[in-house]
């Protein structure tokens, strides 16, 4: 492998990494518009209460993309590139389905900016070769 191999792996890494701890703080940013707009009632999701499945499922779910930040940087090439492309293919349909749900228009708006997040990580990972 030549140097500018190693160069471009590393920053495609890196790339990849900021773009998932962006996608983080974009969920993190509705949540907290969402807590403070009044659009969350404790407790419950949708109307249902929340149990302790529920949590640990949302806890599972967003822990992936904090988890993606590391894996990026270490896991080796080429299975994080396609670890990359299948989680930010998930994340997109995801989102996508659940954007008619959100009633806020911060809370779309975000969505929308989360999916561009999702297409970025699939458009660095698949040139990635």
């Amino acid at each position: 492998m030549m140097q500018g191999d190693t160069d471009m792996i590393e920053t495609v890494r890196i790339y990849l990494s900021g773009i998932w701890v962006a996608l983080m703080l974009t969920y993190l940013l509705g949540d907290v518009l969402r807590i403070f707009s009044g659009d969350f009632k404790p407790g419950e999701i949708s109307g249902a209460r929340m149990t302790q499945p529920m949590t640990l499922g949302i806890a599972i779910l967003m822990v992936i993309p904090i988890v993606m930040v590391f894996l990026s940087l270490t896991l080796p090439y080429p299975a994080i590139r396609w670890v990359n492309i299948v989680l930010a293919v998930f994340f997109f349909l995801f989102n996508l389905v659940g954007l008619p749900t959100y009633p806020g228009w911060y809370d779309k708006f975000l969505i929308v900016v989360g999916l561009v997040f999702n297409v970025l990580t699939v458009w660095y990972a698949w040139q990635w070769a």
